[in-house]
């Protein structure tokens, strides 16, 4: 709707995972780097964990953009599964059709694989998604996936990707050996007030914003106040406040566009928006 007023060819505030509109702030450029590390050499598990919308998911697509034609890639997006059903989800996502639904063919199935893989000097990857949300025994199955290995390497790196929480499970006793084989670790922390501004700008410049679309300095305050620097937050609350402005026929967000948006994304009035979550009745 609001495209063309502001000579956008895109949405620049989008909540999908676009890899294309990939803000690197120091945190996240932070992620990138061990992640990419973990699959280079090849360290087996890796976790990467983070708040609600910290932008765990767009950074794990734009991964899968930076992989060679020598890195083979599964991405698992709904971990609520049983083990067989995770062992033929990750067989299909490499493309591989599941023979029976037995865990024993399935995993002698996707070892035959990896075994193939590591003989055309190939690397292989599995990131499960939401990993937070997995049952300890599945958990559990997964580390004795990463079993599958060489004398001298493993033959695939699991990347689990998950909410805070993920690491309160991985610390209960029953995953000791799961922990214990965790070799790379980061939390995703929020943006900070000043990694906000490059990130709107950024978002807005590659949505073809020829620079003319201005956020006052009291709307970034707000706008701070409300997200705490948590990218999906800001996209949405971004997102209302364009199309504030196209009602408003403004290109300058304000401090009362944000509060109209926040409000509307709240649904309270204006003087409840910003009141801290345990204050709202």
């Amino acid at each position: 709707m609001y495209l063309p007023f502001y000579g956008l060819k895109e949405k620049p505030f989008n909540v999908t995972s676009d890899p294309s509109f990939l803000f690197l702030s120091k945190t996240h450029k932070e992620a990138l780097d061990h992640l990419i590390y973990g699959i280079k050499e090849r360290k087996g598990f890796i976790t990467i964990t983070g708040e609600v919308g910290a932008g765990k998911t767009t950074l794990c697509r734009a991964l899968l953009n930076q992989c060679d034609e020598n890195t083979r890639t599964a991405f698992i997006f709904n971990p609520a599964l049983s083990g067989a059903q995770l062992l033929e989800t990750i067989l299909e996502d490499f493309g591989i059709t599941p023979e029976k639904k037995n865990k024993v063919v399935l995993f002698r199935q996707l070892n035959s694989f990896l075994l193939s893989e590591l003989g055309k000097g190939h690397n292989v990857v599995l990131i499960v998604d939401e990993a937070q949300n997995m049952k300890l025994p599945l958990l559990e199955e997964l580390r004795m996936l990463s079993n599958l290995e060489t004398s001298k390497e493993k033959l695939f790196q699991i990347i689990l990707v998950g909410q805070p929480q993920l690491n309160a499970k991985l610390n209960s006793p029953l995953l000791t050996q799961l922990r214990q084989r965790v070799a790379v670790r980061f939390n995703i922390k929020p943006l900070s007030s000043d990694e906000m501004v490059r990130y709107i700008h950024h978002r807005l410049s590659v949505a073809g914003s020829s620079g003319d679309i201005k956020f006052d300095d009291h709307a970034i305050e707000r706008l701070y106040a409300y997200t705490n620097g948590i990218p999906r937050l800001i996209n949405v609350v971004c997102d209302r406040a364009l199309l504030h402005g196209f009602v408003m026929d403004t290109k300058t967000i304000t401090e009362e566009i944000i509060y109209l948006s926040v409000a509307e994304i709240e649904g309270s009035d204006m003087e409840t928006a910003f009141l801290p979550q345990g204050d709202k009745a």
